[in-house]
C-alpha cells in the first residue's frame, strides 16, 4: 500500500481575521505555527518519514512544511515548490472579511463564490498592482485574476499526474503542504467526488490527511491523524466562516 500525506497549512493571519486570502501571500498566525508543529509531532509519533515534499509558492504553506520538517528532523528533504499548488485565486474577494461579504452580497452568492465548483468571483484586472502577473515569482506562467475550483483542478491535476505520480510509483514517501482549495481539488479527483458534493467538503488547517493508494495510484482509503472530536471541531470551524448568525 502506498501512502501520501496531504496537509493544509496552519492558520494564517487572514484565516484568523476571517478574510478571503487566495494568492495574497500572508504568513502563519501564532496558532498556525502551533498547528504546523503539532502536525509534525503527530506525524513523527505515527512513524511517518518522507523522501520528498511538494508545496506552493505561498509562504503559509512553505513555512508549515518547514515546521513539519523540523519536527521530523528532516530539514534536508528535497522540496518541489510550484505555483500550481497555490490556493485558488479569489479575485476581488481577496482581503475582504467573509461575514461582511455575506452581509453585502447575501449568503447564497458568497456560498457559490466560496464553494461552487465552476463559479468565479469578480476578477482582479491585469492593470491592478495586486494581479499576480505583476509579481516576479509568476513571470514564467500566465497567472489568473480569479479562479473557480474547476480552474484550480485544471492546474492541480496535471501537476499531480506529471510530477507526483511518477514519484509515488517509485514508492517515494511524499508529503504535500498546500491549501484548502488546491487540496479540495486533489481530493475531488482522488475520491471521484461530484461537482455538487464537493461544495460541502471542508479541509481543516494543520491536521494531516493520509491517503492510502493502490499500485495504480487509485485511492483505497483516507483518514485524518486526529481524534474525532478535534477533527469535527476543526471542520466545523471552516464551514462556519461565513455564518453571520453570531459575531466573532
Amino acid at each position: 500500500m502506498i501512502k501520501i500525506v496531504l496537509l493544509r497549512h496552519g492558520q494564517s493571519l487572514w484565516n484568523k481575521e476571517n478574510r478571503f486570502t487566495g494568492w495574497t501571500d500572508v504568513d502563519l498566525s501564532q496558532r498556525g505555527i502551533d498547528e504546523a508543529q503539532t502536525a509534525g509531532s503527530t506525524l513523527k509519533q505515527s512513524g511517518f518519514e518522507f523522501d520528498l515534499a511538494f508545496t506552493s509558492y505561498l509562504k503559509r504553506a512553505i513555512r508549515t512544511l518547514w515546521l513539519v520538517m523540523e519536527e521530523l528532523d528532516q530539514m534536508y528533504l528535497p522540496v518541489d515548490t510550484d505555483w500550481r499548488m497555490n490556493e485558488r485565486h479569489y479575485g476581488q474577494l481577496q482581503g475582504l472579511n467573509k461575514k461582511e461579504t455575506v452581509e453585502k452580497h447575501g449568503s447564497e452568492q458568497v456560498h457559490q463564490w466560496r464553494r461552487g465548483f465552476a463559479v468565479r468571483p469578480p476578477a482582479v484586472p491585469e492593470e491592478d498592482p495586486r494581479h499576480p502577473k505583476n509579481d516576479r515569482r509568476y513571470a514564467g506562467c500566465k497567472p489568473p485574476g480569479t479562479e473557480s475550483l474547476a480552474d484550480t483542478l485544471e492546474r492541480v491535476i496535471p501537476y499531480w499526474q506529471k510530477k507526483i505520480i511518477p514519484q509515488l510509483k517509485l514508492r517515494k514517501k511524499i508529503i504535500i503542504s498546500a491549501h484548502g482549495n488546491s487540496l479540495r481539488a486533489l481530493v475531488k479527483y482522488l475520491d471521484n467526488i461530484s461537482d455538487e458534493a464537493i461544495m460541502n467538503l471542508n479541509i481543516p488547517t494543520g491536521i494531516p490527511l493520509v491517503y492510502e493508494l493502490d499500485d495504480q495510484i487509485k485511492a483505497v482509503s483516507h483518514y485524518y491523524l486526529a481524534d474525532e472530536s478535534t477533527l469535527s471541531s476543526a471542520v466545523d470551524e471552516v464551514a462556519r466562516q461565513t455564518d453571520t448568525a453570531k459575531r466573532a
